[in-house]
Parts: structure tokens; C-alpha cells; sequence
């Protein structure tokens, strides 16, 4: 199946409001190799938006784990891994809401304003090794 590109949907649409039909469009372009099929479907997004190219509202997978109730879960475990020596990984959080660690990671950034990163084991620099390095 041939992607056709938002200006080719703008295209699209201007030929379908200056009065072209689906095989007149197909004809005059015949390098974009577009299908009738393809066309009758941009038509029908027209029909129902308004547009060729924004979808129908509510159409698309719903985003079920960014819940307000799953933000305030992820919030709420993760300011209290500094309390009372609890440590929970993305991973293990994820586990718990049963969401993707992904999720996990997104609402942290985008929702709860954090930045998550693993720490990482650095040399210790003592006098010795500072020695050594000049």
C-alpha cells in the first residue's frame, strides 16, 4: 500500500471541492500510483471531518495508562522511595499498576515532571589515584 503524504491529501481534497471524481484524479496522476479504494476513503474521511486530514474523534487506541488514577499511583510510589529505605524500579512499578514500564517512564517525565535515569558506579578519587592522574 502506497503512504500518501499530508500535502497529497490537501491535494486530494482541493480536486474533490473543484469538482473531480475518484478516476479523473487517479488518471491525472498517475505516478503518485493511487488507488480508487485509497481515494473513496479520503472521501469518506471528508464526508465525516471536514477534512482529509484529521481523524474522526475517538478513533485511535485508547491511552488507558495515562489515567489520572494511574498518575497519581506512579506519583505517589515514586516520591515515597526516599522514605523509610523502599526502592521500586520502573520495572517493579509497572508490575504493580500492570502498564508497560514505558508508561511508567512517560507519566514520570511528562506528568510528574522527573527525569529518570540509573545511576552509575564512578572511580573514587582519592589522593592516591589523583596522584596517579597527574
Amino acid at each position: 500500500m502506497v503512504k500518501v503524504s499530508l500535502a497529497d491529501k490537501m491535494r486530494m481534497q482541493t480536486l474533490r471541492e473543484q469538482g473531480y471524481g475518484e478516476k479523473a484524479i487517479v488518471a491525472t496522476y498517475p505516478l503518485k500510483n493511487w488507488k480508487l479504494s485509497m481515494l473513496k476513503k479520503i472521501y469518506q474521511r471528508v464526508n465525516a471531518t471536514g477534512s482529509a486530514t484529521e481523524r474522526k474523534a475517538g478513533s485511535g487506541q485508547p491511552k488507558y495508562a495515562c489515567s489520572v488514577t494511574n498518575i497519581e499511583h506512579v506519583k505517589e510510589l515514586i516520591s515515597s522511595q526516599g522514605q523509610s529505605g523502599q526502592h521500586l524500579s520502573t520495572c517493579e512499578i509497572a508490575a504493580e499498576l500492570d502498564i508497560r514500564d514505558r508508561s511508567v517512564r512517560h507519566i514520570a517525565k511528562k506528568d510528574v515532571h522527573l527525569n529518570v535515569f540509573h545511576q552509575v558506579a564512578a572511580q573514587v578519587l582519592n589522593a592516591g589515584t589523583k596522584q596517579k592522574r597527574l
